[in-house]
């Protein structure tokens, strides 16, 4: 039975470093599928209405999910335009689905923007405008992060989830 996991919050949040430590920890038949590689690189789209991106995440995770992969996708992933492919995903793969939503202040995103290799791409000032607090999927439960969670305890939080459910 594969699981899903599903890491969501803003840009800057730790998505990724979390996404990549757990594919690691948990080994060989887990893959990580970014929307940022595949909406910004792949398809060199923009994330508003219309667009290909959500088909094109969800046609991936299936298809991984479908050939006996578990899968962590990780994006900021708004629950206004993701929120019908998370639920269809979490309902129709069959196995364990588990979402966690990484919730971190405009402030502390923005700080941490500043370390990234993206700090060049973008500036806080443009994050502010896509910036949004609390963004809950309405049908899914999802596990909140703190800001105050270091990446270990995110790691092991998570990991220990994966492990019960």
């Amino acid at each position: 039975m594969t699981h899903l996991v599903v890491l969501r919050g803003n840009s800057g949040s730790g998505k990724s470093s979390i996404a990549r430590s757990l594919q690691l920890h948990q080994g060989r038949g887990w893959a990580h599928v970014e929307q940022d590689h595949l909406r910004r690189k792949i398809l060199r789209e923009r994330d508003i209405d219309p667009g290909l991106a959500p088909a094109f995440i969800e046609h991936n995770v299936s298809f991984l999910l479908e050939h006996g992969y578990h899968v962590i996708l990780e994006g900021i992933l708004f629950s206004a335009r993701y929120a019908p492919m998370l639920h269809r995903l979490s309902t129709e793969h069959g196995g364990p689905s588990h979402f966690f939503y990484f919730n971190v202040s405009f402030a502390e995103t923005a700080r941490r923007h500043r370390t990234r290799p993206q700090a060049a791409e973008f500036t806080p000032e443009e994050m502010q405008t896509w910036y949004q607090e609390l963004d809950l999927l309405e049908e899914q439960t999802e596990a909140i992060i703190p800001e105050s969670s270091t990446q270990e305890q995110t790691l092991a939080y998570i990991a220990a989830q994966l492990n019960t459910g």
